[in-house]
């Protein structure tokens, strides 16, 4: 905990989220959401999901705007790489929900942070995905986050921060969890 008493201002407002916390603690159906995505294939193997509504505190929400990603593959894989692949995108949700839980946790705790960066690496033998090998994954055998945190704080608050932020990252918990999927066609 920061002993300072200047205001913290990670731009986060924890008051708001310890008020949810408590109105869902009396409302527990209310904390049960279900997050879309859709997808349109463009050609090759570029597509472009959008992101706009989603259901949760009981009734259908939408963002205040639809947002685009387009997914491609490089072309060294003889794509046109109109984007990011997948995989990145999934680095970039485990990277994005990490660091907003170390902001959220170190606005908590009174931490200021100055400044905070993290690079993502996903390790992967494509022999899977390219059916070469049955014995090889399709997706990363290892991910490693690593953190440059500049924090009005000392190294082990600033791990603890990292570390609390990683409990309760929900993108983590998909990635090291099982998650049950499945995949239909209409």
């Amino acid at each position: 905990m920061a002993t300072t008493d200047i205001p913290v201002n990670n731009g986060v407002n924890v008051e708001a989220l310890l008020g949810a916390r408590v109105a869902l603690t009396e409302a527990p159906e209310a904390a049960k959401f279900t997050w879309r995505a859709s997808c349109e294939w463009k050609n090759g193997t570029h597509s472009r999901s959008t992101v706009e509504e989603f259901f949760g505190l009981g009734e259908e929400q939408r963002h205040r705007t639809v947002y685009s990603f387009d997914a491609d593959h490089p072309e060294i894989f003889a794509s046109e790489d109109n984007g990011a692949t997948p995989v990145e995108y999934v680095l970039v949700g485990l990277a994005s929900c990490l660091t907003a839980g170390v902001a959220a946790v170190a606005q908590n705790r009174g931490i200021q942070l100055n400044r905070v960066s993290a690079t993502l690496e996903g390790a992967m033998d494509v022999r899977g995905i390219l059916g070469m090998d049955s014995d090889v994954r399709n997706g990363f055998s290892d991910i490693t986050v690593t953190y440059d945190i500049d924090a009005d704080a000392p190294p082990a608050d600033i791990e603890a921060l990292v570390g609390q932020s990683q409990k309760r990252s929900a993108v983590y918990d998909i990635i090291t969890m099982t998650t049950n999927a499945s995949v239909q066609v209409r």
